[in-house]
């Protein structure tokens, strides 16, 4: 896609607005033009009272323009009202060249919810809120609702977080097969996973000098999140190292939440479980993404229908406090009858907690390379598979408790975690609302020191240390030295 970007507005902002209408565009310089190459020229001008936007988008031999003007409000930045402006252009003409018009507006962002929260810290009513999204960010009125409703769960669970909480985060970045839709830094050959054991005893101390450096610091651990990857791809006895360390450094009845991400049924068994509900975990999750065997098969999972029925009943008895189930609307291969039909048999689980996700295709996955036409504007069946969970998972007693989005999803849909009352993955909220710090170790994991400022959200601060991506890169002398010393620094300056 060719894209001009000019006068006050992130150009990244309006990559991401384009995006919605054409999903999986890279935006090159010197590229060569065609008539199937969309072209749209985006500009932003700021008076001292509007925001004004002119976009033109030439498609496939037509050619569209609109322009907007914004009026400045004292409950929105410059900036903001800048991007409302750009956002409404670009909306009009794409609606009018493609003949689409998305669901959540112009709203781009990972976490919708988040616009949301910070109009009802503002004070606005929650009808208020809803009318904005509708009104001035084009939601339709049933995701402004979703939206709505989801921020006031999370500021119930969020309540007021305190500069000395935090959550930690432990990588395990090792899979049995790779799903062909995954992205992650996860591991599957069986070269690479012989580096678990060295994988361990690496990540072992840095666990323990971070540990020891919340004890020190005299930091609220709130919660522990064990993900990946598949966690339970460790062995009971490697898993029971983990585990036995943190419980060593943490009195884990104190903590608020403690997950193991089981993830792959085929990896789950009754003694690894046994180890996991001794040493304190609270949540696990199990995780077939579909219960139709064609459907599974074709994303490249490695386990059975019938294993993920082994799999739950086994979680099921283990004590274990909360289930999560991950579900995937718009997978290739699947459609309404069997999205249905499988969401009807995971609720007539009773699990806990359910999570639904729209397909998603990153740019590192496998199918691409398999199938270039993956990508879908409209989604096919996926809006109808994702409005299908939300009013059955609520008839079953469910509520919406978090909600984020990602880039290239079919029909630009959303992921929705649902709860039992009182049962809410509180991490989930933690990590993606960002109001307080993530301290994270292992391959991959990034950990998020956090400034938040609930009476203007905002403003709030972030600093990101990044680990080495790769198992061979972090056990390549890596040190966490470095995040160590910026942790302690960040809390010395804060306390």
């Amino acid at each position: 896609m060719k894209l001009t970007v000019t006068g006050d507005i992130n150009s990244f902002y309006v990559q991401t607005l384009c995006m919605i209408f054409f999903p999986g565009e890279k935006f090159v310089e010197n590229q060569e033009i065609t008539e199937y190459t969309p072209i749209m020229e985006v500009s932003v001008t700021n008076s001292e009272n509007v925001s004004s936007a002119k976009a033109t988008l030439t498609y496939k031999g037509k050619t569209a323009q609109a322009e907007r003007t914004v009026e400045f409000a004292p409950e929105r930045t410059k900036q903001r009202t800048a991007k409302i402006a750009a956002g409404s252009a670009v909306l009009a003409v794409c609606t009018e060249l493609l003949g689409y018009r998305p669901s959540w507006g112009m709203l781009t962002g990972v976490r919708p919810s988040k616009v949301a929260m910070e109009m009802l810290l503002n004070g606005n009513s929650k009808a208020k809120v809803r009318k904005i999204l509708n009104n001035d960010y084009y939601v339709i009125p049933k995701k402004a609702a979703l939206a709505t409703d989801i921020a006031r769960r999370e500021q119930k669970i969020i309540g007021k977080p305190d500069i000395k909480d935090c959550s930690i985060y432990i990588s395990i970045p090792f899979c049995p097969s790779r799903c062909s839709y995954c992205s992650f830094v996860s591991y599957t050959t069986p070269k690479l996973l012989s580096l678990i054991p060295a994988y361990l005893d690496k990540l072992c101390p840095e666990l323990e000098e971070l540990l020891k450096t919340i004890k020190e610091l005299e930091l609220n651990l709130k919660t522990i999140y064990i993900g990946g990857g598949t966690p339970t791809i460790l062995t009971a006895e490697q898993l029971k190292r983990l585990l036995s360390l943190i419980n060593d450094h943490v009195d884990v009845s104190t903590l608020e939440e403690f997950t193991l991400e089981g993830g792959r049924p085929d990896t789950i068994t009754e003694e690894k479980l046994s180890v996991a509900k001794d040493y304190g975990i609270t949540r696990i999750s199990v995780n077939p993404q579909s219960l139709n065997e064609q459907v599974i098969k074709s994303i490249g999972r490695s386990h059975s229908i019938e294993d993920f029925y082994r799999a739950y009943d086994i979680a099921a008895k283990s004590g274990i406090k909360v289930i999560n189930v991950d579900l995937i609307a718009g997978l290739p291969g699947d459609n309404f009858k069997y999205f249905s039909a499988t969401f009807d048999k995971i609720i007539a689980l009773e699990p806990q907690n359910i999570t639904v996700h729209t397909f998603c295709v990153k740019k590192a996955a496998d199918i691409l390379a398999q199938n270039q036409n993956v990508y879908s504007i409209k989604g096919g069946d996926a809006g109808k598979c994702v409005d299908y969970s939300q009013l059955r998972a609520q008839a079953a007693g469910y509520l919406p408790y978090y909600m984020y989005r990602q880039k290239n999803t079919v029909g630009n849909y959303e992921n929705v975690g649902f709860a039992q009352e009182g049962t809410e993955g509180l991490y989930n909220v933690y990590m993606m609302e960002e109001v307080h710090s993530i301290l994270a170790v292992g391959a991959g994991a990034v950990t998020k020191l956090v400034e938040y400022y609930p009476a203007n959200i905002a403003s709030t601060k972030i600093s990101r240390y990044f680990n080495p991506k790769y198992p061979y890169e972090y056990l390549d002398n890596y040190s966490n030295l470095e995040t160590i010393n910026a942790i302690k620094e960040f809390y010395s300056s804060h306390l």
